[in-house]
């Protein structure tokens, strides 16, 4: 078995365990993607949208599966709904990118709108994790949770209601469900896998 087909066996299993997990289905259909299986990758963006209609990156993923599949009705319809939302949430690379798809379709797009659905003071830190939120609303960790390269990233991107979703509640899931031993090396290049996908990190070469 080739590593990408065992890495598509790894997220076939979390998504199995786990129906409502949304970055196992995400991560799922970025590695349909990877094997040219657009149909499936399909399904699996599709199930992300039904579990988090926010997470504008899908949107994205979906529309250029279905280019390659020649249905180029339904990603239009795609692109501009995910670029509405993108728009709406502030992120603003899924949104540009939605965009230039658009234009090479010959479709219009959208108009930028400013719109302003959290009514809170803006904290100026933008989270960069995919389903993220809290919007003009996140806020910074006070310092790096982790004494590393990664942990200066997280403090970077990520805001601290995304770390601790992760820290007190998707990690004990994780360890709990794949009853990995975080006291050997490949226990913790385990976790730290699902810490990155959690976090919408792109994984390390090699991996």
């Amino acid at each position: 078995m080739s590593q990408l087909s065992e890495r598509i066996a790894q997220f076939q299993k979390m998504t199995n365990d786990d129906p409502d997990n949304e970055l196992g289905h995400f991560r799922l259909g970025q590695l349909y993607m990877e094997a040219e299986d657009f149909e499936k990758a399909i399904e699996s963006f599709n199930r992300t949208l039904e579990i988090s209609p926010q997470f504008s990156k899908v949107y994205q993923l979906l529309s250029d599966c279905l280019i390659k599949l020649d249905r180029q009705e339904e990603a239009v319809s795609k692109l501009t709904e995910g670029w509405k939302i993108a728009d709406e949430r502030g992120d603003k690379m899924p949104r540009d990118a939605m965009g230039d798809m658009l234009k090479k379709l010959n479709a219009p797009v959208p108009q930028v709108q400013k719109k302003d659905a959290y009514d809170g003071p803006d904290t100026g830190f933008r989270c960069q994790r995919p389903t993220c939120m809290a919007g003009r609303g996140a806020r910074q960790l006070a310092r790096p949770p982790i004494p590393d390269e990664i942990g200066k990233r997280i403090y970077r991107e990520i805001c601290s209601e995304c770390w601790e979703e992760w820290f007190k509640n998707y990690s004990v899931k994780v360890i709990n469900e794949t009853r990995i031993d975080l006291s050997t090396e490949y226990g913790q290049e385990e976790y730290d896998k699902y810490m990155r996908s959690f976090l919408g990190f792109e994984e390390p070469a090699g991996v």
